[in-house]
């Protein structure tokens, strides 16, 4: 691939966040999920070719990463094998490697940013690395298809989190609702009929690695418990896909409830959550769940459009330190 001489403009790409809709934790044990992207929230990409061309001492050095929300910059070279970021930049060039082309770029930097909040449920480390892949590959000249990018972003998650369940990712990647089921091809959908979520942010962050441990030391000491817990949410999930598809999205609510209290069965929900979810149903919403890995992070509240604004503020007069309004279509 040429590269036009002096600096040229930058390729970028962007991510949106994800919550799960139903099914996070059973999603682990093989039960469905459902996830949709949160457009609101952004990780942003951008790949800038330097002056310099490449060093004689090999491609990795002459790459740079910087990543301002975290204040770092470092060089490829210098990263951890254990980096999100920076396996996605290797994986990206391997991939690039493998389609037979030997030229490597010029002297690069990669710069990321996000607006999505750290360990609270929304994917962050998922649409950083997509976005990264996305922007990379594009100014490699490799096209990649959704599931090509999901695919390598899912090896990124598992530095994150250890045994992901795959379903970030796949949302992120694919940019649509998912019905997800680990080991199964992902099923991109598009709702029957649009609907509102208000998202409540607790503030704590709680990285997704430790409750997904906590869970399977619990699952190992009761299976028999746990098995039942997940089967009781997987069947949530098929009656709440069902309602979805058929454009019955007002219905929804009853299963959200049903869903946070297995959850707290589980064992991973928490005091503010449980706050906020209470106090978007005494609001008005038609039902409220945790979502991502729990014990911290985000709920989300289903809610008739014209309700948005006040659940919002109660949310926010409960403790909440920040409210986004999504619509799922």
């Amino acid at each position: 691939m040429a590269v036009p001489a002096g600096v040229p403009s930058p390729w970028q790409a962007s991510a949106s966040g994800k919550v799960i809709l139903f099914g996070e934790h059973a999603v682990v044990y093989g039960q469905p999920a459902l996830a949709v992207p949160v457009a609101q929230v952004q990780a942003t990409a951008t790949i800038t070719p330097q002056a310099a061309a490449s060093t004689p001492e090999g491609l990795e050095t002459a790459i740079w990463i910087e990543a301002s929300d975290l204040q770092r910059r470092y060089r490829l070279s210098d990263a951890g094998p254990n980096d999100p970021l920076a396996a996605a930049v290797r994986l990206t060039l391997a991939k690039y490697k493998s389609s037979g082309r030997t030229a490597p770029p010029a002297s690069l930097a990669v710069r990321v940013s996000s607006t999505i909040p750290i360990s609270s449920g929304m994917g962050s480390g998922a649409a950083v690395c997509t976005a990264t892949i996305r922007a990379l590959s594009s100014f490699l000249g490799l096209p990649l298809a959704d599931a090509e990018i999901s695919a390598l972003v899912y090896e990124t998650e598992k530095l994150l989190h250890g045994t992901p369940s795959g379903i970030d990712n796949t949302v992120i990647a694919f940019g649509r609702p998912v019905y997800f089921v680990r080991g199964q091809a992902p099923l991109p959908f598009q709702a029957g009929a649009p609907f509102t979520l208000v998202i409540g942010d607790t503030g704590i962050s709680k990285p997704t690695r430790l409750v997904v441990g906590d869970v399977r030391e619990a699952y190992q000491r009761d299976p028999a418990l746990y098995s039942a817990l997940f089967d009781a949410i997987g069947q949530v999930v098929r009656r709440a896909y069902a309602l979805i598809e058929s454009g019955k999205p007002e219905e929804l609510g009853p299963l959200m409830n049903e869903n946070h209290v297995l959850l707290q069965e589980i064992g991973v929900s928490c005091k503010e959550l449980d706050t906020l979810v209470t106090s978007a149903l005494q609001a008005g919403a038609l039902g409220a769940k945790l979502s991502g890995g729990g014990r911290g992070g985000n709920m989300i509240a289903l809610v008739l459009p014209s309700q948005a604004a006040h659940v919002a503020a109660a949310l926010q007069a409960s403790g909440a330190k920040r409210t986004i309004v999504t619509e799922v279509k």
